[in-house]
């Protein structure tokens, strides 16, 4: 008998965390066998935090989300090539796109089409923040913990320590 585990590949630079990557987190894990959070590594990128600082958080979230008889289900992974080709080398059949709003939704249906022509295998799946989450964005969240701000509000609270850590004095 075939395997009938459905996978679901949620790409992204998670630099941080944020408590919206964790609500499409959440909802993905809802749809899908297991969830390979693939990590973009780009080497003209400078992200705030390093990949294994990235990949720490990510997995603590994990064990959050998940019962321990259960972890299995979430895999932390980073990726350099297509966002397509990183779904086929961990398996999935299915790309996890979160949408904030309708802009979101204008730029993830050009990328929707694109991955769906480069990889017809491979189905976009677009899940909407929850409200509450929805006007979060890394990039915000890096600028006001930049700027001395409190970041509390937007990521989990060892995120939140990990910002404050990482800022100090640079303010």
């Amino acid at each position: 008998m075939a395997d009938l585990t459905r996978i679901a590949l949620y790409p992204g630079s998670f630099d941080p965390v944020t408590n919206g990557h964790l609500d499409v987190l959440a909802h993905a894990l809802g749809i899908a066998d297991k969830v390979v959070v693939a990590i973009g590594v780009h080497p003209g990128k400078a992200p705030m935090f390093s990949f294994d600082e990235r990949v720490d958080m990510l997995r603590d979230l994990g064990r959050t989300l998940l019962p321990a008889d259960q972890q299995h289900r979430l895999e932390v992974v980073a990726f350099d090539n297509l966002v397509t080709e990183a779904a086929v080398d961990h398996g999935a059949t299915l790309l996890i796109r979160g949408l904030r709003d309708g802009t979101d939704l204008d730029y993830e249906m050009q990328m929707a089409g694109m991955n769906r022509t480069l990889r017809p295998d491979v189905q976009t799946v677009f899940l909407p923040a929850s409200p509450e989450v929805r006007h979060i964005t890394a990039t915000l969240v890096r600028q006001i913990a930049r700027m001395g701000g409190s970041t509390k509000d937007f990521v989990p609270a060892d995120v939140a320590r990990r910002l404050a850590d990482k800022t100090a004095g640079a303010s």
